[in-house]
């Protein structure tokens, strides 16, 4: 059975619940809310499924992957869609063609209060909820029964996600299943706790007197494209909204993040989609009105026919691998040095507290004092 005893070998993915036959995992929230296994001792039949589903090591699956992906500069030719999507739209050409096959799309939205989860779409109204950024690990609870039952019933399936997310959803529908299963990840920086998130909102209102509305994780409308500074609108205030930078540190991220394994240029997933950072580089008047322009991977075969006709709907350029490895796709990201004093306080001192903390000041002024300690020990021998 399946022991998570370092949280650092878990992405949350939920493979392992979802294969269990007899129901014995059941997803239990950390303090930041973050999702881990845990095994009903008195169900479970140890048949060792929960063990083998689990694709968050380095030998994910790998099979369908072409030896090197094919890589666009992307922009959908739609401005509307561009403007309310948060890089080039690449994703909503892509599931347009998905849906008008009569599949299915799967994608992060809301439920009540705000809460980041996976939805299920049928129709370009409920997909478009899919649309910008959510920096915030998504609920994924049933939602892989979800995709397989789909499949079995013959509906073709897009899913987007992390590549931690796509890569558990693979392992869990299998080789059988997977020719109508496309997949789409992102390339991910790393994702702040559901709990964190939650009180954030709570924060926020409390302090504004009124009810949050609308939230916008990086607010291109405002600040361009490139900018990450979260908007909140309010009820009450018709339209007001207030501007934070809180939800793109490191310090709140999952401990998997620090050891990602798919932080590489052989992806998880038929499709890649991020914000093409660079984009100079390679088509330098693509871009000029700072309005989004997608990185898009086509990493399979299958991702190159849905790619090749999703292309009908966007102005593509392509670019070379060497010139698009953004962080994200050499390494994971590094984990704060306070991230468990961090934990620690907001668990003693609770999320008003952790959020005025400047913890980025406070290594710093560690970092001088060991500097300091040196020095004195250098001359004075102590």
């Amino acid at each position: 059975m399946i022991n998570i005893t370092n949280p650092i070998d878990c992405c949350g993915c939920t493979a392992c619940a979802s294969v269990c036959a007899q129901d014995a995992i059941i997803m239990e929230p950390d303090v930041l809310g973050f999702l881990y296994p845990k095994v009903n001792v008195a169900k479970c039949t140890d048949c060792g499924l929960c063990e083998k589903v689990c694709a968050f090591n380095n030998n994910y699956d790998k099979s369908l992957n072409l030896p090197k992906p094919d890589v666009y500069g992307a922009r959908h030719k739609d401005m509307r869609e561009v403007e309310s999507s948060r890089s080039g739209a690449a994703f909503i050409a892509i599931s347009d063609y998905i849906l008008e096959l009569g599949g299915v799309v799967y994608g992060v939205g809301y439920k009540e209060y705000f809460c980041v989860c996976h939805k299920r779409a049928t129709t370009k109204e409920e997909r478009d909820e899919f649309k910008g950024s959510k920096y915030v690990q998504s609920d994924l609870t049933g939602i892989f029964r979800q995709v397989k039952q789909d499949l079995k019933s013959g509906r073709i399936v897009l899913f987007s996600g992390t590549p931690c997310q796509t890569a558990g959803l693979n392992s869990y529908v299998g080789k059988k299943l997977r020719d109508n299963l496309f997949l789409v990840d992102i390339v991910c920086h790393g994702v702040p706790g559901p709990k964190l998130w939650h009180d954030y909102i709570e924060y926020l209102e409390h302090k504004q007197g009124d009810k949050i509305r609308r939230v916008n994780f990086r607010d291109k409308q405002l600040f361009g494209w490139a900018a990450h500074r979260e908007s909140f609108e309010f009820v009450q205030e018709d339209g007001k909204k207030i501007f934070k930078e809180l939800f793109y540190k490191h310090i709140m991220f999952r401990h998997s993040c620090g050891v990602c394994h798919f932080c590489n240029t052989t992806r998880p997933s038929d499709i890649t989609i991020a914000d093409f950072w660079g984009w100079q580089k390679t088509n330098p008047d693509f871009n000029r009105d700072d309005k989004g322009v997608s990185l898009v991977f086509v990493n399979t075969e299958k991702g190159r026919k849905l790619f090749g006709i999703a292309k009908e709907n966007l102005n593509t350029f392509t670019a070379e691998l060497e010139n698009v490895l953004q962080l994200n796709l050499q390494s994971p990201c590094t984990v704060h040095t306070k991230r468990m004093i961090f934990e620690n306080d907001y668990i003693n001192k609770g999320f008003a507290y952790v959020i005025n903390k400047d913890y980025d000041k406070l290594c710093i002024v560690r970092r001088m004092a060991d500097k300091a300690k040196k020095r004195i020990k250098k001359l004075f021998g102590k």
